[in-house]
């Protein structure tokens, strides 16, 4: 499911307009990055908590020279789905 399905169902399961449906998922996305850029850590009660993780720095190879290449620390988004939400899929 994209983002426009998900927009689609939501609009139709709670009898809403789909830009209102749209609003709330722009609202929801915009909420979760404010939140993991202040705290580092969002969490959606019954479905998980998405956390920032630092990826640390390294040295790969160029597959296509062999030559070594230095890749910079970064910062990157993990989730763990609750008990709730694991038990749901089954």
């Amino acid at each position: 499911m994209n983002k426009i399905q998900l927009i689609e169902k939501i609009a139709r399961d709670a009898r809403i307009k789909k830009a209102e449906a749209g609003r709330a998922i722009d609202a929801l996305i915009a909420g979760m990055t404010a939140s993991l850029k202040e705290t580092g850590r969002f969490l959606l009660a019954g479905v998980g908590v998405f956390k920032v993780k630092v990826r640390k720095a390294r040295t790969a190879r160029n597959p296509k020279t062999g030559q070594a290449v230095q890749i910079p620390e970064r910062k990157t988004v993990g989730f763990r789905a609750s008990r709730e939400f694991k038990e749901a899929i089954q």
